[in-house]
């Protein structure tokens, strides 16, 4: 590529797609990144072309013709066929703006290479008359003398001729071949299109899924954020609970106490009873027994009663401890599942987006 004697005249950034030349439906990707894409103008030539580099290697170098057409396929999109280089040409751009300014360009360059055509063909003609000589008009008989000119003349005239039908049968062939390749781009073209129509139909019921899944993912944050507030709450009644677990101990020292108090009081009982007989000595004194006797069972049935109590309020406080356990338990089961249902939503979407 001689970039002497060219000068570019426009660039952009684009990312650069040929057609799958076996399938001729399919997209090839030229490079990973976006590349420049320049429009060049050849001085000498009088030529324009489109050109793209990556790294050492031409991605693009299609000289542009009057019969070429940039069609935009979609917003960011837009794609032309190079009949020399065999293949269609697609650029996907960052924005609608910068596709917009690639195809004025296109159209510019276009139209400047239609009239470079122009002017050369006029140019060809000036310079070649016999090309201008209609089929059914005679040339002269040259004048044939003996002293040789004349024969000179003829071999110029007869040589026109050959050189004259040779040219027009190269015009009438390039033109025939023409109109074969431009029926069959224009097959592939519209081919192109409805492949496209359905694929932009496709990104649009794509893009309609990534919503919904977004307004998902938000609703299981949320619902993830007020389990996770759940948690905390609970946690905190746990850390009651642990308060509460050293109340426990103290009450349950206490009821050991009061057990080892009824146990003595009972043997004490006792020993009264078996003393009792010997010890009515006097109705004053076996009085006072009798009443503290009845003292005595007082006390051991107001210790029962607290130790009963005591023993229900324990059983209620390990119930309600099982209880906000399992609450717990559940809820992080349940935080578990949503977080493991959140990370598969988002590994999709990454999918989704990555293919697209």
């Amino acid at each position: 590529m001689s970039t002497a004697r060219e000068q570019p005249i426009f660039s952009t950034r684009a990312h650069v797609f040929q057609i799958d030349p076996t399938t001729k439906r399919n997209w090839i990707p030229a490079s990973k990144h976006a590349l420049t894409v320049s429009y060049f103008y050849d001085a000498t030539r009088n030529v324009y072309r489109i050109i793209s580099v990556g790294g050492t290697k031409a991605i693009i170098n299609s000289t542009i013709t009057p019969n070429m057409t940039f069609t935009k396929t979609s917003q960011k999109f837009g794609q032309w066929a190079d009949s020399r280089a065999n293949t269609v040409y697609g650029l996907g751009f960052a924005s609608e703006q910068h596709l917009s300014q690639f195809a004025e360009k296109f159209q510019e360059v276009k139209e400047a290479a239609r009239l470079a055509r122009e002017k050369s063909q006029d140019k060809t003609e000036l310079t070649n008359p016999a090309l201008n000589i209609t089929s059914h008009q005679v040339l002269p008989s040259p004048i044939i003398s003996s002293n040789g000119p004349g024969e000179e003349k003829l071999f110029r005239s007869q040589s026109a001729d050959v050189e004259m039908t040779t040219e027009k049968e190269r015009l009438k062939k390039m033109l025939s071949e023409g109109s074969v390749s431009e029926v069959q781009w224009e097959a592939e073209f519209f081919t192109l299109q409805d492949n496209n129509n359905k694929l932009v139909a496709a990104l649009h019921e794509a893009n309609a899924s990534v919503d919904q899944w977004k307004n998902q993912l938000a609703a299981y944050q949320e619902e993830t954020e007020t389990l996770r507030q759940r948690v905390a709450e609970l946690e905190l009644q746990g850390a009651q609970d642990s308060s509460n677990e050293s109340n426990k101990e103290d009450l349950s020292q206490t009821l050991e106490e009061l057990e080892l108090l009824i146990k003595s009081k009972d043997e004490e009982i006792q020993m009264l009873k078996s003393q009792k007989c010997s010890r009515w000595e006097a109705e004053g004194e076996r009085e006072e027994m009798l009443q503290k006797l009845q003292e005595l069972e007082a006390r051991n049935a107001e210790l029962e009663r607290r130790l009963h109590l005591a023993e229900q309020t324990l059983a209620e406080t390990l119930a309600e401890r099982e209880k906000m356990q399992s609450e717990v338990t559940k809820a992080a089961e349940l935080m578990d599942v949503k977080i493991f249902e959140l990370s598969e939503i988002r590994q999709g979407l990454a999918k989704l987006l990555e293919s697209n």
